[in-house]
């Protein structure tokens, strides 16, 4: 769907012409799991996005056409609730700036995205930041990016169950095209790390396995690194997450924290060393060591913080022995993509071994998907 397409549909529906906003997913390169733990982690936007066509209305209802779904769903300003429809992300959004005092009236919406849904890049977190900036900028509510960030957040937290960290958001409002970025999630701070491909690309191969981040499995792991930091700061009276805590820190409360917690902990630890090695890596372009740390994140992600599923594992495993440069599940893990480091000239052949040793395994053909390096959420004027 172009924004041709969007815009002529907008147009015929609501005899007006609206304004067009564009909100991509996202990838992250390192540091899985280590938002919610104050962490670094480096995602990018990537061109895979949320279209959207918008203009207020001058009432207090909310009209939102998911062409997609073809599905359409109204709401008034005071009519918002937590649930488990896709609305309920938008009804977040809207929430979030009437708890901040801002002067939002109804819009007529009409979007639809090229992200895949349910693969790990952040289709709900691209929604929400869409929609935010969006209503930002045609009520000219003047909130900086980072508050648009957390809007975000809070909507998923609030109206959809998921406790997610900041990451996701962060990436499609601040991602700028071309580069890397280094979030720390402590401070809501970044900065860019340029990603010199030299022949190499991204490539993110769709298990086929969907994933539900609102699910108690994703939020438990959250409660587990909460519950090993409690034991630590007994010890440690300055630690308030993961992020203050170091390897040895960790095994020298081990007697007072059960194995899975324990090893959950030690994953998010260890995925913090990992991710500042890989900023070493990208300054110095050093894609080898790049690939094994990712390698390396991805059997952490598996053994340890078991957030994969055999599909992904399959991959992984394929990958290396196919002398792929470094491959990863990403996302809050249960299913998704999985992210390869790949040079161009062995791209053809991979993605041809894959297609038939993985029909043949798991009776299902994944999806690939050639991404490149965008910038975050912005007005557009056309395809």
């Amino acid at each position: 769907m172009t924004f041709a397409a969007v815009t002529e549909l907008f147009t015929s529906r609501f005899a007006e012409n609206p304004t067009l906003f564009r909100a991509p997913g996202r990838i992250n390169l390192m540091g899985e799991h280590t938002d919610y733990n104050g962490g670094f982690v480096m995602p990018s936007a990537i061109d895979k996005y949320f279209l959207f066509a918008m203009a207020p209305n001058g009432t207090n209802q909310f009209h939102f056409t998911a062409l997609d779904l073809n599905e359409s769903i109204s709401f008034s300003s005071d009519q918002l609730k937590p649930g488990h429809h896709w609305s309920n992300y938008l009804m977040g959004v809207v929430d979030g700036f009437i708890r901040r005092e801002k002067k939002i009236y109804g819009a007529n919406v009409v979007f639809t995205s090229n992200i895949p849904a349910n693969a790990g890049l952040s289709s709900s977190a691209a929604l929400c930041s869409g929609l935010g900036f969006a209503l930002n900028d045609i009520f000219e509510c003047g909130l900086a990016t980072l508050d648009l960030a957390l809007i975000a957040q809070e909507s998923e937290h609030r109206f959809a169950g998921a406790k997610v960290g900041i990451m996701d958001m962060y990436a499609s409002l601040f991602s700028k095209e071309g580069s890397i970025m280094l979030l720390d999630c402590q401070s809501n701070t970044h900065r860019y790390l340029p990603f010199k491909n030299d022949g190499l690309e991204l490539l993110l191969i769709d298990t086929k396995v969907k994933h539900t981040l609102a699910s108690s499995a994703y939020n438990n792991r959250r409660q587990a690194c909460e519950k090993g930091v409690e034991i630590i700061r007994q010890k440690h009276q300055h630690v308030r997450s993961l992020r203050d805590v170091s390897v040895s820190m960790l095994k020298d409360s081990k007697v007072k924290i059960e194995e899975e917690v324990f090893q959950r902990c030690l994953y998010v630890v260890q995925e913090m060393q990992r991710t500042q090695q890989a900023v070493d890596c990208l300054r110095t372009n050093d894609s080898i060591s790049l690939g094994q740390l990712m390698y390396q994140t991805h059997w952490g992600l598996s053994k340890m913080y078991e957030v994969s599923c055999d599909e992904s594992d399959w991959l992984v495993t394929f990958a290396q022995e196919n002398g792929i440069t470094g491959a990863r599940q990403i996302g809050g893990g249960f299913g998704g993509c999985v992210l390869c480091l790949l040079y161009n000239d062995l791209k053809k052949t991979f993605i041809e071994k894959v297609k038939s040793k993985y029909v043949a395994h798991f009776k299902k053909e994944p999806d690939f998907y050639s991404v490149k390096l965008t910038d975050g959420v912005s007005r557009a004027s056309g395809d």
